[in-house]
């Protein structure tokens, strides 16, 4: 091991310029070059892709990077070029068929180390076949947690990568992602297929961000706020709203008060928003206010704050947005402006998508009536279903059993239990009963965030990560305000201890805050329990 270290530092220092690598980096490398599954759960700006990038050079053969960003692809296999540590492509919609070709080509006659690509690309059986023959030596999924139905960042395309990593000789995976509490990070190795992967999560505790909320009853009163703390922040700046809507009027009236703002969501044309990103990352515009649009590969080391105007939809959203904040490592505020009635909102937007019996049995019933896979486009006409609750009910489905997603995108029935079964049927009812649930909890927990009275920001995001952490950090609103409790000494139960309810099955304590448990229940998501009920009625057993 020491000398596979030597060898990652020496790499890291003569091909990439990097003198030291940041704690987990070298680690998670290590394990990638061992052929282990490998997750890798690194705050923003930490350096993810320095990981697959040593690795990439210390295993013999091409490394396959799946990516959902066009943008960073093309950046990433300039830079890789630019660098000299192997040639670099990217295959995406934005390719040419000549240039597709060639790629192929260089990537056959290996003189390319690494090839990019977009997931969709992986559904075509030619592409398969070719980066296959190739014999790749590892697949990395970059923004892993885009596979998890939580969060808003969820992509279908990439539910059916664990079958890809399958068609192309199963090399060992390397996951990756800026932001997965304990939930996600269990579904991303369930449905990449990972096996015993070696995880690692590091670089949560930002200090250098100042976290905050300021509370309101009235919403005038919460726009007058934050208006004017917007004018009064150094820039630049991100601001992110709920809806579009939000996005737009909260740009016309950071203007209105001298400050040089615009909106950017998913709504707009495709030039409008380039321009505005631009001029955003140019320094030529001092704030943009962004639905969750504005996301993944913004890589802006100097923004100065990052205020929500309305409450995001779960820890994980909130500080994955708030980690694109001080990334220079200089001060940065985060800001969450909140109104109870907001989480209305929020809980709308949960539920939209869920699927009851009758639409999981239609989806169930057109798979059973094919006798082999049935492309996901006809299954969508057959049961007359919206992508979204198609892809919940196909989910479900999966998650009993009884289809798969293949490498191709197409659905089909296992065999190993029957698809349109009743039992079947409602043991997937029961799973997506169980998901809501969760969804319900994960909402909870960013109310419980926002409502924090007596205890560390700092400590409940980092416990929510699954890290430990001593408070008071002294960089936020209530350690400041000198409002923070030390946990009470007579807890039946320790933080990360792993404990069983009668009801909920097996979960891990996350904290002990104002005599209450917070446990985290692998089927039903975060719940409350009085201290004292705990120890007066044995509601909690340590599990062994």
């Amino acid at each position: 091991m020491a000398s596979l270290n030597r060898r990652i530092e020496q790499v890291a220092r003569e091909s990439f310029g990097w003198e030291k690598l940041r704690p987990g980096q070298a680690e998670a490398a290590a394990a990638a070059i061992d052929g282990r599954d490998t997750l890798a759960v690194m705050s923003t700006g930490y350096g993810k892709s320095a990981i697959y990038q040593i690795a990439a050079l210390l295993i013999p053969g091409p490394t396959v990077v799946v990516s959902p960003l066009i943008a960073l692809q093309r950046e990433q296999a300039e830079e890789l070029e630019e660098q000299g540590v192997g040639g670099a492509a990217n295959v995406n919609s934005t390719v040419g068929v000549t240039e597709r070709r060639e790629a192929f080509e260089d990537l056959e006659e290996d003189e390319l180390e690494f090839m990019f690509l977009s997931p969709e690309q992986l559904a075509n059986e030619d592409v398969q076949e070719d980066l296959a023959a190739a014999e790749p030596s590892l697949f990395v999924v970059d923004e892993a947690h885009c596979i998890s139905e939580w969060g808003h960042d969820f992509r279908p395309d990439y539910l059916k990568l664990g079958a890809v990593a399958e068609a192309l000789g199963r090399p060992p995976i390397l996951a990756l992602t800026a932001t997965a509490s304990p939930p996600v990070r269990e579904e991303i190795v369930a449905r990449l297929g990972m096996r015993d992967p070696a995880v690692f999560v590091r670089g949560f505790d930002r200090s250098n961000l100042w976290l905050g909320v300021e509370r309101f009853r009235e919403e005038e009163q919460k726009r007058r706020a934050l208006i004017e703390r917007v004018a009064e922040e150094p820039k630049p700046g991100i601001v992110y709203a709920a809806t579009r809507r939000g996005a737009e009027e909260y740009a016309a009236e950071f203007r209105d008060a001298g400050v040089d703002a615009l909106a950017y969501h998913g709504g707009m044309n495709k030039g409008d928003r380039s321009r505005a990103q631009e001029r955003f990352m140019d320094d030529e515009l001092e704030v943009i206010v962004a639905t969750t649009a504005f996301g993944m590969g913004v890589d802006k080391p100097n923004v100065r704050f990052v205020f929500h105007s309305e409450v995001a939809d779960s820890v994980d959203s909130h500080y994955q947005e708030v980690g694109r904040a001080g990334r220079d490592g200089e001060p940065a505020r985060a800001v969450l402006f909140f109104r109870p009635e907001d989480l209305g909102l929020r809980r709308f937007f949960a539920g939209s998508g869920q699927v009851d019996l009758e639409e999981i049995q239609r989806v169930a019933d057109a798979v059973a009536e094919h006798d082999g896979p049935v492309d996901p486009v006809e299954l969508k006409a057959e049961t007359d279903l919206s992508q979204t609750k198609l892809t919940t009910a196909v989910s479900r489905l999966e998650d009993v059993g009884a289809v798969e997603v293949l490498a191709t995108g197409e659905v089909a029935a296992t065999g190993d239990v029957p698809v349109d079964d009743e039992a079947t049927l409602e043991r997937a009812v029961d799973a997506q009963e169980n998901r809501e649930e969760f969804d319900r909890s994960r909402i909870e927990m960013i109310r419980a965030y926002a409502e924090l009275d007596d205890g560390c920001r700092r400590d409940f995001v980092l416990n929510y990560f699954g890290q430990s952490f001593d408070p008071p950090c002294g960089a936020c609103d209530n350690c400041q305000a000198g409002r923070v409790q030390p946990p009470p000494e007579d807890a039946p139960f320790a933080s990360g201890e792993r404990v069983v309810h009668d009801k909920w099955g097996e979960g891990v304590v996350q904290r002990i805050e104002d005599q209450q448990i917070v446990v985290l229940f692998e089927t039903v998501g975060y719940k409350k329990l009085g201290v004292e009920l705990v120890a007066e009625r044995g509601l909690l057993e340590a599990v062994e």
